[in-house]
C-alpha cells in the first residue's frame, strides 16, 4: 500500500466497503470464504438438506406454484444452492428455479440452472436465504469519548483509529433506538442502520414467500459493551485492517433488521436459534440406537457420522448459537415445531 493511501482516515462502513468488495478485495478471491472460514453450509450437507426441506415447506404454504424461487444470497461459490438442488424432491425441483446472488464472477463448473447474479431478483415467489450475509454488509462504528459523546470511528488502511465527528441525524437516532451507550469512555457500539435498509430490501424482492437472515446475532438486552467488530484470515481471528487481506464483520442487530423491513411492508417476522430452525426442520444431532451396530454395523457408521455433524449445526457455543430471522411475506409460519 502507498503512504498515501494507508494515511487516509475513513469510517469504517467506507473503508471495509472497499476492503471487501472493491477491485481486489477479500471477497473478489479466487478461493472465495471458504478458503478462510467456516460457515453451517461447509459444515455439513445436513443444513442445505436442511434448507430444502424448507423450501418444500414454503412451497406448501404457497400452495405450489407453477415457478418456485430459490434466493441464495451470498452464495460463495454456490455451495448451498447447489446443496439445495441436489436434496430437493423431482417434483419440486422441476417447479424451482434457483439465483446465486454474489459479487464475484461465477465459477467455472457451477450447474447450469443456477442463475448468478449481482443482486437479488425481483417479484419473485419462494425462500429468500441469506448465510452470513448481513455481518458482512459494512457499518459504521461509534465510540463514547472522554466527554461522554459518542463519536464515529475512523481508521486508516493498517488498521490503526481514531475518533472523528459526533454521531448524528439517522444514525444516532439509531442508536437511541436499538444500541443505547451510557456515557462512559471507550462503550462501543456498531451502526447497524446499512444492515436494516440491506435487510428490507431483500425482502422487498419476494412478492410472497420466506426471508430467511442466518448470522452471528445479539439483541437489545445484550448488547456487547465494547461492540463485536473482528477479523478473520485462513480459518483465523484476527484483528480487522481494511486492506483486502482479511475478512471484516461484525455480529448483527436482527431484532432492529426484523422491526425495519416489518415497518417498511407489513410482515410477520420470527427471531430463533439455529439449534431450534434446524430441529423443526428434522436435524436434531440424537445418536443411533447401540443395536443397530450389531445388526447393521455399516449403517451405524452412517449414521453415528450424521448425528456428529448434526450436533455440530445445533451446538451449544457454536453454530446452534447463531440467530435465525425468519420474515413472512403473505404466508404462515413454516418454522412452527
Amino acid at each position: 500500500m502507498t503512504e498515501q493511501t494507508s494515511g487516509r482516515w475513513q469510517g469504517w462502513r467506507t473503508a471495509a466497503g472497499a476492503a471487501l468488495y472493491g477491485p481486489g478485495g477479500f471477497y473478489r478471491r479466487p478461493e472465495g470464504p471458504a478458503g478462510h472460514f467456516r460457515t453451517s453450509v461447509h459444515a455439513s450437507p445436513l443444513f442445505a438438506e436442511a434448507v430444502a426441506r424448507l423450501l418444500c415447506h414454503v412451497d406448501r404454504a404457497l400452495d405450489r406454484p407453477e415457478s418456485l424461487a430459490f434466493v441464495d444470497m451470498a452464495a460463495g461459490r454456490g455451495e448451498l444452492v447447489g446443496g439445495v438442488l441436489a436434496a430437493l424432491p423431482a417434483e419440486v425441483l422441476a417447479r424451482t428455479r434457483a439465483y446465486a446472488v454474489e459479487i464475484a464472477d461465477r465459477p467455472e463448473g457451477l450447474d447450469g440452472r443456477i442463475e448468478w447474479l449481482g443482486e437479488p431478483p425481483r417479484g419473485v415467489t419462494g425462500l429468500l436465504f441469506a448465510n452470513e450475509w448481513l455481518d458482512n454488509v459494512p457499518l459504521d462504528v461509534a465510540e463514547v469519548d472522554p466527554a461522554g459523546v459518542v463519536r464515529r470511528v475512523l481508521v486508516r488502511q493498517d488498521g490503526t483509529e481514531r475518533l472523528g465527528e459526533p454521531v448524528g441525524g439517522a444514525e444516532a437516532r439509531w442508536l437511541d433506538r436499538w444500541w443505547p451507550l451510557p456515557p462512559e469512555e471507550g462503550l462501543r457500539a456498531e451502526i447497524g442502520l446499512p444492515r436494516d435498509e440491506a435487510w428490507a430490501d431483500a425482502v422487498a424482492a419476494l412478492d410472497r414467500g420466506l426471508a430467511v437472515a442466518v448470522d452471528y446475532a445479539h439483541t437489545l438486552d445484550a448488547r456487547p459493551a465494547f461492540g463485536t467488530l473482528t477479523g478473520f484470515r485462513a480459518g483465523r481471528e484476527t484483528r480487522p485492517v481494511p486492506d483486502g487481506s482479511c475478512d471484516i464483520t461484525a455480529h448483527v442487530a436482527l431484532d432492529a433488521c426484523a422491526a425495519h423491513a416489518t415497518a417498511h411492508a407489513p410482515s410477520g417476522a420470527r427471531l430463533l436459534r439455529q439449534r431450534d430452525a434446524l430441529r423443526a426442520l428434522g436435524i436434531t444431532g440424537a445418536r443411533p440406537a447401540l443395536a443397530l451396530a450389531s445388526t447393521q454395523p455399516a449403517a451405524y457408521v452412517r449414521a453415528l457420522a450424521t448425528a456428529g455433524e448434526a450436533a455440530e449445526l445445533t451446538a451449544e457455543g457454536g453454530l446452534g448459537d447463531f440467530g435465525w430471522l425468519a420474515q413472512r411475506v403473505g404466508i404462515p409460519d413454516v418454522l412452527a415445531e
